[in-house]
């Protein structure tokens, strides 16, 4: 597909995502041209999903026995954001398979309704010391049905 015959995706609006996180950007994350550097989108998806599955009890880093592994990620941007906007993190799921979740995330300036960037990452669900794929455990999987699943279309 050639850059003439494809689209832009339209960003979201804050109605897309279940729950939000609120990240403080940092000086150190505006590049030269004065805005966020790429690379810190990724950052603050993931520090907005552990810490929501680390408040809703479901995870505990250092003594998990099942951790989840990013395998796949992808960030569009659509607005920039720069140090010092604070930020909210949508997060949703799109899916929930028997060892991975696929998150959709956006990032807000607060007081914005449409997002400056939106991405994914999928995680793989691993035991923590073989690495090996195992089931979402029942707690986090009973977390997300209830708190981020996007409903299924009808």
């Amino acid at each position: 597909m050639t850059e003439t015959t494809m689209q832009r995706a339209e960003p979201p609006s804050r109605h897309a995502f279940r729950h939000f996180e609120t990240i403080e950007t940092g000086w150190a994350d505006n590049d030269m041209y004065g805005h966020v550097n790429n690379a810190a989108y990724y950052r603050f998806f993931d520090t907005a999903v552990n810490r929501f599955l680390i408040e809703a009890d479901v995870l505990e880093p250092e003594t998990s026995s099942v951790i989840g592994l990013v395998v796949e990620t992808g960030c569009r941007f659509f607005a920039p954001v720069s140090f010092p906007d604070r930020l909210d993190l949508g997060i949703a799921v799109s899916r929930l398979g028997n060892s991975s979740i696929r998150y959709e995330l956006a990032v807000f300036k607060q007081g914005q309704e449409i997002a400056a960037a939106a991405g994914f990452f999928i995680h793989v669900y691993v035991d923590a010391a073989t690495h090996r794929p195992v089931p979402v455990p029942d707690d986090m999987r009973a977390v997300i049905r209830e708190q981020l699943m996007i409903p299924a279309a009808s």
